[in-house]
């Protein structure tokens, strides 16, 4: 595809994601907790989550239909189609069942391994964070850029508890022991999608996860790259795309997970040789 025609599917997607946005908006204000169903301990999914997902697949289909998906609810499916939808109609559904910010919808084209278009439309803040493989990082038409931020002392971050905690644990307390109390700030947002934007918008410096999906990521990952930033999976390698825990960073600071995280991986993931 062209930088063109990407550009103009950029600005549909966010079409669809502000109308997904509309509809985990509105189902919020009636939303009730006994709706939830736990898929695994603390990892939630609602019929919200099913339903906003079915009308992404939806859209998506008719906007690019030569097109396949990777879903969370598994709505959908990729085989061997050229191009393939990453998607996550709800980023963050313990903090909206919870009535409680940021939560997203997040919505990625490959083509491969090569992320081309992504788009993150957070709800609570109505902003739409959006890029193209080539066209730079935008939120609601506005050019963003990663922080210039170079000092540890300075680094605002972001150091999210994945819901796989016997084995993340032992990695977070170590993230945690040494970085706390030497960097400007530590935070948890609760969805991943959005602190990877902050990220990108240089709201945040550097964020860290493990044990997370493809929907997770992949839109907001190409944010933080056009917007001049770096992303690694834990062992420092650009082939993140397939992958389940991720370093994105203003690139200044990467090291700060970077050399942390091989003295302390999570259990059952050995590094490469």
């Amino acid at each position: 595809m062209s930088e063109i025609d990407l550009k103009k599917l950029t600005v549909d997607v966010c079409g669809i994601a502000r109308h997904c946005g509309d509809f985990l908006r509105q189902e919020r204000k009636s939303f009730r907790r006994e709706q939830v169903i736990e898929k695994q301990a603390h990892d939630y999914v609602s019929y919200v989550d099913k339903e906003s997902e079915k009308q992404l697949v939806e859209a998506l289909s008719a906007l690019l239909p030569q097109a396949g998906f990777i879903t969370e609810e598994g709505t959908a499916h990729y085989h061997d189609e050229a191009y393939c939808w990453v998607i996550d109609p709800l980023d963050g559904t313990t903090n909206f069942i919870h009535d409680n910010a940021p939560y997203c919808v997040s919505i990625s084209l490959r083509a491969g391994k090569t992320l081309l278009i992504g788009v993150v439309y957070e709800v609570c803040r109505d902003e739409c964070f959006y890029a193209w493989q080539g066209g730079g990082a935008w939120l609601n038409e506005q050019p963003i850029r990663v922080s210039d931020v170079r000092n540890p002392q300075d680094a605002f971050i972001i150091c999210e508890l994945p819901y796989n905690s016997e084995a993340y644990k032992h990695t977070a307390l170590h993230l945690i022991h040494s970085l706390y109390g030497k960097v400007g700030g530590i935070r948890m947002n609760g969805s991943a999608a959005a602190a990877i934007c902050y990220v990108a918008a240089g709201r945040f410096d550097a964020w860290a996860e493990a044990f997370i999906g493809r929907w997770d990521f992949s839109a907001a990952a190409l944010l933080v790259m056009e917007a001049g930033g770096k992303v690694t999976n834990f062992y420092g390698s650009n082939d993140f795309v397939e992958g389940h825990h991720i370093i994105a960073t203003n690139g200044h600071l990467h090291h700060l997970f970077a050399d942390l995280l091989p003295q302390a991986l999570p259990h059952g993931m050995s590094q490469p040789q």
